[in-house]
């Protein structure tokens, strides 16, 4: 489906039982919906509404003339307009990578509307071995035909100008207004933070950060894993998720 959200158009797409309990996926930096296609059908057997976007300037939704420095800070303001259209008014949240953290940025500035947050290998902050990871990734995306397919088959005839222009952003020089560690204070949804131990965009500190900044919040580091849990570990990832969704919220007790 695709709906106009502030004066761009949206491709989405909706899950799961009717009355379910709305979630969210956030998909990473280079992302689409398919990234989500491990945990939608498990989170819709589970008995959850899942809606999964193509969030601005990605796969199937309107192109963007360019990607500005808080392009991240922009997102949350899709997001809730999204939600305001399709009559969703609170959602559990499931972000990954720059998805990970648009949730964070949402908890924080519309706190009623998250019920439970979880960030899978969300970033806060520029860190020098997050760079590393970048510049790999540049150099495979031009060398390694078959690397470039997988981004080919998400975002089409534009996949060079979506994959270098969001690594061209995370390279820049300046990359203070991707700093988010102010906002982790403003959190109160119970919030589960992952992270693979063997992430190559984000030292074990970064989701130890981001866990310290959130009241109550739960830190699952993954041995062995890398950069995409739901990927790597599909099975337990969607059972650690589905385990935590699911748990009654403790007001309400």
């Amino acid at each position: 489906m695709i709906v106009e959200v502030n004066g761009h158009s949206l491709y989405y797409e909706t899950h799961g039982p009717p009355g379910g309990a709305w979630v969210v996926a956030l998909h990473h930096g280079l992302g689409a919906v398919p990234a989500w296609s491990g945990q939608i059908p498990a989170l819709s057997q589970a008995g959850f509404r899942v809606l999964a976007y193509d969030r601005w300037g990605y796969g199937r939704s309107a192109d963007r003339a360019d990607l500005p420095l808080d392009y991240l800070d922009q997102e949350p303001e899709d997001l809730r307009c999204l939600m305001d259209g399709l009559g969703i008014p609170q959602a559990h949240l499931l972000g990954h990578s720059d998805g990970g953290t648009i949730a964070l940025l949402f908890a924080a500035r519309y706190a009623q509307r998250v019920l439970r947050m979880v960030v899978a290998a969300a970033h806060i902050y520029n860190e020098e071995v997050g760079r590393q990871g970048l510049r790999q990734t540049r150099s495979r995306y031009q060398r390694e035909a078959p690397f470039r397919e997988v981004f080919q088959a998400l975002h089409g005839e534009r996949s060079d100008r979506v994959v270098l222009r969001w690594l061209d952003r995370w390279l820049a020089d300046d990359t203070t207004q991707l700093e988010m560690r102010a906002v982790l204070g403003e959190i109160g949804a119970p919030t589960l933070v992952i992270q693979g131990e063997l992430d190559e965009f984000a030292s074990l500190q970064h989701a130890r950060d981001i866990a310290a900044g959130i009241r109550g919040s739960e830190l699952w580091l993954i041995p062995g894993c890398r950069h995409n849990p739901n990927l790597e570990r599909t099975a337990e990832f969607n059972t650690r998720v589905i385990e935590f969704l699911a748990r009654p919220d403790p007001a309400a007790a």
